[in-house]
């Protein structure tokens, strides 16, 4: 082994130490104390809270139709003379408290009757309701039992508690599973839907993370649109996932990041992040010497993409203006590449640029197809909640639990975009669940009568 030799690999192993969120891949959490922070805004002069002048901003009454009871105080006597007081103040002082009644839980008691026949004798009996739940718990029960699991995190011990405490409902542990378990097969339909939808969208962001099934690793893959988010758990990373996720037919442009399983992608149907690109070339510059210099040019360059980039999304900056003005940076960032490989001596700096140049198309869709994001921040926001899932239970423990994950993450993301009301939703799922009724629909409103 020659002196060079270890030289380079002591750099790469250098390198590979000094890795964190702002020149790879890896997330903030990771980042050691050495990792110094952007500082914190200056405090300006002025005083915490609200400044003098300032107008209030107090909780505003709600109108008589929406309150549920009055009381009135009217004085009965004059305060000066003792004279009765008659009337009323069209204008009286008000004020509004809310508060929560005590919950009592409703209890439904069905009942099936036999009776017999005057004339024959023949006994008949009646019929169970159409609508009489299977169980022992009503849909909002099974529903609400669900949004604290999967929406809140609450543990199974203390989703018993709080039934209890908070509605008077008493269930078991292996109850709490139970409603899980019935609300994910509630909502297969609805996530079904929901997936063939995405997998017709012009444009999706797709992202990854880590996740553990028992003892087996497994990846967490997400499908997002700016109305729909769809999670599947996968035992591959690889191009298996991006499939299981889109179908094999899927025509429209997939944002994501530079990950081995979107190569199999063509790169007219794929955009490559511009913040994931930051980091690499921040990398570059990590590295010193002739890398570092075309880590900063090309930094540069995206800097100025992402301030154009922000007026177009604002609105202020036409399209047709920032193709045009784009031109230039496109031209001036694949040439920087281009002299990388050929002049950087650094191998990793050369690999890195060349297979920014394989996939040079893959770098600018957003630039010539309207509503292509340059980045896959949508995905990788809609993955945080998966994440947080994953740290605080570790994983799941079957393949049953891994379905009641996919389902109420899809569910309570997309929902969310929407605005609508995620357990009036999952409510109405269990409602309508194996009763031949319409199940509730993901789909955006709009968009749900052409689909």
């Amino acid at each position: 082994v020659t002196v060079g030799q270890l030289q380079q690999e002591v750099a790469q192993l250098r390198e590979q130490v000094n890795k964190n969120s702002q020149n790879s891949s890896k997330p903030p959490s990771s980042d050691p104390p050495s990792v110094k922070r952007k500082p914190p805004a200056a405090k300006g002069k002025r005083k915490r809270g609200g400044q003098p002048g300032h107008e209030g901003r107090g909780r505003p009454l709600k109108p008589a139709e929406q309150v549920s009871r009055f009381v009135v105080s009217r004085p009965h006597e004059c305060v000066h003379c003792g004279t009765l007081l008659l009337g009323y103040d069209p204008q009286p002082s008000r004020h509004q408290v809310t508060e929560l009644p005590r919950i009592e839980p409703e209890i439904i008691e069905y009942q099936v009757h036999s009776l017999s026949c005057v004339a024959c004798g023949q006994q008949t009996r009646g019929q169970w309701p159409a609508e009489m739940p299977a169980g022992s718990f009503g849909p909002r029960v099974q529903a609400t039992t669900g949004y604290l699991s999967g929406r809140f995190g609450v543990s199974h011990r203390d989703i018993q508690e709080l039934m209890d405490t908070l509605f008077g409902v008493a269930m078991g542990l292996g109850t709490v599973s139970a409603q899980e378990h019935r609300l994910s097969q509630a909502l297969v339909a609805p996530v079904q839907e929901a997936q063939a939808f995405l997998q017709q969208q012009p444009a999706v962001n797709v992202d990854e993370t880590s996740w553990r099934e028992e003892a087996q690793a497994c990846w967490l893959w997400v499908a997002s649109t700016p109305e729909v988010a769809l999670f599947l758990l996968q035992a591959s990373r690889s191009q298996q996932g991006v499939v299981a996720l889109l179908g094999t037919d899927y025509a429209g442009i997939v944002g994501s990041d530079r990950h081995s399983a979107y190569n199999g992608l063509a790169d007219e149907c794929r955009q490559m992040c511009w913040s994931h690109l930051q980091r690499d070339f921040q990398a570059l510059v990590d590295r010193g010497g002739e890398s570092a210099m075309m880590g900063r040019l090309l930094l540069n360059q995206a800097k100025q993409m992402f301030s154009l980039w922000h007026r177009v999304r604002d609105g202020t900056f036409p399209r047709s203006a920032y193709q045009t003005a784009m031109q230039p940076i496109r031209q001036e960032v694949e040439a920087l590449l281009e002299l990388a490989t050929l002049l950087v001596p650094h191998r990793q700096t050369q690999a890195t640029c060349r297979n920014l140049l394989q996939h040079k198309t893959a770098l600018w869709r957003f630039v010539d197809h309207e509503g292509v994001e340059p980045t896959n921040n949508a995905a990788e926001q809609a993955l945080r909640r998966g994440v947080l899932w994953r740290k605080r239970s570790f994983g799941t423990q079957s393949q049953a639990g891994s379905r009641f994950v996919e389902r109420l993450l899809t569910v309570v993301i997309s929902l969310r975009r929407q605005h609508r009301h995620v357990l009036d939703f999952l409510t109405e799922a269990c409602r309508t669940f194996g009763s031949g009724l319409p199940l509730p629909s993901l789909l955006p409103v709009a968009q749900l009568a052409s689909f």
